[in-house]
């Protein structure tokens, strides 16, 4: 069973592999080679990554065409968006959050590699699926 702990850990291990990469590379390249060096990380340690994945966008449950790229989906759970940008606007938020209802994932990590110190840029989002999974797995505790 899918805890919040469990969804947690995984977004731990993210942050971990975006701070690895971040220490090697540092600011001011471009978001598709962080990408590829974070999926390297990712796979290193034992994640199931999908990057540019595509997502329809529904309507009232309808299909009508529109469609969204992920930047990395991870274990089938979280949803991480990448930026190499000098100012991390609310509009970037918004949008993670819309792929998170849009997809049904209970969490995302929006990730900035154009800074000096990447946790103080990273920005975790939940939604309410994930505020409505059990906090541990019996086996957890």
């Amino acid at each position: 069973m899918i805890s919040q702990k469990y969804i947690n850990d995984i977004a731990y291990k993210i942050a971990g592999c975006a701070i690895e990469v971040h220490k090697h590379l540092g600011p001011g390249l471009l978001e598709s080679v962080y990408q590829a060096c974070l999926i390297d990380e990712l796979i290193n340690c034992d994640l199931v990554v999908q990057s540019q994945l595509y997502v329809l966008v529904k309507y009232k449950e309808k299909d009508l065409g529109g469609i969204l790229k992920l930047d990395l989906l991870v274990n089938d759970l979280i949803i991480v968006e990448l930026k190499a940008v000098d100012i991390m606007i609310p509009l970037y938020k918004a949008q993670l959050l819309s792929y998170l209802k849009l997809t049904g994932k209970p969490k995302g990590l929006l990730i900035n590699f154009h800074s000096e110190n990447i946790v103080e840029q990273l920005v975790p989002i939940v939604t309410e699926e994930f505020s409505n999974l059990p906090k541990y797995n019996f086996k957890e505790t």
